[in-house]
């Protein structure tokens, strides 16, 4: 119980972290929300004193901090000042794509880099290997979706290039997303598989007549899953910032397009939200990579 409530506090604590690195943020941003909410309708003295009465905006940055952080404890996340509506309402409408984007980019991922660390075990494999990582690693996601969707979508026309929310739609985003993370999860499942075939465990195994291809997917694959799960746990949470920006690339609805329009009218509630969701995906996943870690290590379990 004291470790389930030591991993609520922080959690916690990161979830106000974020919501508070973000107001402080679009405070500092340039322009002025009076005027993001009035748009291109008429601008008059009468307009602007109702519109800072309704929002409550002539209150001290303080107040407004601390009343957002008191309505978001009990799950009002407040009125979008763009469009007039829950920001409840306007996330829950677009969080499906960006879910559907992430997962399918993290198993893609997964799956590849488990493939990587255990096929490439020869020198002249695991040099190519690991110079292809650092390129993948080493570009950004964007770039690598402009080049995947002139290719495939552009030139060969086997994909879709943009606004459609079919499986060949997913496809180009997912694998965009996939690469970078494959490129690290390969580097260190490598690595720990490396560490593993070394142990007397594994010479043990061998001494018993197993073959190579057993000692490593029976018996140290396991053992070089756990820095990949923490890892995996981080590169979720770093999955759904990347997906803001893979979205707009590929023209995919998404939480992508209502943070790019939050961000530029300074529509603080929504952005608010986008950043306390993606705080709580994050918690959220590390809690499961631990719950993980004692499936992977019965060590873990009896301490």
């Amino acid at each position: 119980m004291r470790a389930v409530l030591r991993r609520a506090g922080s959690g916690l604590i990161v979830l106000w972290a974020a919501a508070t690195a973000a107001y402080l943020a679009l405070l500092a941003a340039p322009g002025d929300t009076v005027d993001s909410i009035i748009g291109d309708g008429a601008d008059t003295p009468l307009i602007r004193s109702q519109i800072i009465q309704e929002w409550g905006l002539d209150r001290p940055a303080v107040v407004q901090y601390l009343d957002y952080l008191w309505r978001a404890a009990h799950g009002d996340l407040g009125r979008s000042y763009l469009l007039q509506r829950p920001v409840r309402d306007v996330i829950g409408e677009q969080l499906t794509p960006t879910l559907e984007l992430a997962v399918a980019a993290a198993a893609l991922g997964v799956l590849i880099a488990l493939v990587l660390a255990v096929t490439t075990r020869r020198a002249w494999a695991r040099r190519t290997s690991s110079t292809t990582e650092l390129v993948l690693v080493s570009t950004p996601p964007f770039l690598i979706g402009i080049v995947l969707l002139s290719v495939f979508s552009f030139r060969f026309g086997w994909f879709p290039v943009s606004g459609d929310r079919g499986v060949a739609a997913l496809i180009l985003p997912a694998v965009t997303l996939a690469l970078p993370i494959a490129g690290v999860l390969t580097q260190v499942l490598r690595d720990g598989l490396d560490r593993a075939l070394s142990e007397p465990f594994a010479v043990t195994a061998r001494s018993r007549g197993l073959a190579e291809n057993a000692v490593l997917i029976r018996h140290a694959l396991r053992h070089a899953l756990l820095p990949a799960v923490t890892l995996t746990g981080w590169l979720f949470g770093v999955l759904l910032g990347g997906a803001v920006i893979v979205e707009q690339v590929f023209g995919r609805p998404g939480l992508g397009q209502v943070t790019l329009a939050a961000v530029n009218s300074k529509d603080m509630p929504v952005v608010l939200a986008v950043v306390v969701l993606s705080a709580f995906v994050y918690v959220l996943i590390n809690t499961l990579a631990d719950v993980v870690y004692l499936a992977i290590d019965p060590r873990l379990r009896r301490s």
